[in-house]
């Protein structure tokens, strides 16, 4: 099932449960009932409540796609890192160059293939991957400059595999998700407190009262599902990509 089938889904069915409920209490409440009796306290509670949870929502939307953007970001360190490790090889002997890059590219092509499907389907990265990365790091750290020209090299290698290892490191920390139980428990309890403050207002079976509940409840179920698609990175809806591998390391399978 695709993300914007269970939003369209989530959608219709908020609608459907305030309208029934609607219908219900409309057709239960007493005959003499008047909604313009609505006390003056209700209205002034139902607007601070839809404030205060309007205001969570937007926290918990820009913790999300910062988090997402966050993932996007590690990529682009890593595979730019990577990159240059491949590059700045070229002074060293043709045997050490190779083998480097031939672990480079076998480390990248690793993340591209099957890494990334373990990323969004476990929430973790794999130990073959970590292997892959450790043959590099040892590839550069112990071999022993020649000359002056590859001691000047080393160092920057040195520290392009640091910064390609943090980059995984918070590559792997940022593959999860990202909001924690008790908020979804927040955000969800939130969401039917702020619907449900709708009929403590009497709100009656008018096309326009019902139209705009229907709605309300629309808007809430849509940026509910916007928190949870983008709370998993690597994983649903708008995720991070593998791009910067693929752009920066164009000759290996994608």
């Amino acid at each position: 099932m695709s993300d914007w089938l269970v939003l369209a889904l989530a959608m219709a069915a908020a609608c459907a449960v305030v309208l029934i409920v609607a219908l219900v209490r409309h057709r239960r409440a007493p005959e003499d009932e008047d909604p313009s009796e609505t006390p003056d306290v209700i209205e002034y509670m139902t607007m601070m409540i839809g404030v205060v949870y309007a205001i969570v929502l937007g926290l918990a939307i820009a913790g999300v796609w910062e988090a997402r953007s966050g993932a996007q970001d590690h990529v682009q360190a890593e595979a730019q890192a990577l990159h240059e490790i491949s590059e700045r090889v070229r002074v060293y002997p043709p045997d050490v160059r190779d083998r480097i890059r031939g672990d480079v590219n076998a480390y990248v092509g690793h993340v591209v293939t099957k890494e990334w499907k373990t990323m969004a389907e476990d929430g973790h990265v794999t130990a073959q991957g970590g292997r892959l990365f450790d043959r590099i790091r040892q590839d550069v750290t112990d071999y022993q400059p020649k000359t002056d020209f590859e001691a000047q090299a080393y160092q920057p290698l040195l520290d392009q595999v640091t910064a390609a290892d943090t980059a995984r490191g918070a590559r792997a920390d940022s593959a999860g998700a990202t909001m924690p139980g008790v908020v979804w428990f927040g955000l969800i309890t939130g969401a039917v407190v702020t619907v449900g403050m709708v009929f403590a207002l009497q709100i009656r079976r008018t096309t326009r009262e019902l139209i705009l509940a229907g709605l309300f409840s629309a808007l809430i179920a849509f940026l509910l599902f916007l928190i949870w698609d983008f709370d998993a990175p690597y994983s649903r809806g708008i995720t991070a990509s593998a791009e910067p591998f693929t752009a920066l390391f164009p000759h290996l399978p994608g």
